[in-house]
């Protein structure tokens, strides 16, 4: 095995595990939302917020996994 060859396996590794907890975050998040909305539907404005700002910090944790990535990939 070359240095590349581990690097984009490395590379892949990365990006596999590291996606798949926001993934599982931001459904969870979606599903709890839904279950909310359905028990108080006049809360929606507050659990839309709350629920997009819970998505955006678990998408950050993914876009750190893939700038982690990259670094693997060219450094």
């Amino acid at each position: 095995m070359t240095i590349e060859m581990v690097k984009l396996l490395a590379v892949a590794f990365a990006i596999g595990v590291g996606v798949y907890g926001p993934a599982r975050a931001i459904g969870d998040i979606g599903k709890t939302a839904v279950e909310a909305l359905g028990r108080n539907p006049e809360a929606e404005s507050a659990i839309r917020t709350t629920m997009i700002l819970a998505i955006a910090f678990a998408e950050a944790v993914a876009i750190y996994v893939l700038v982690i990535a990259l670094i693997i990939k060219f450094v």
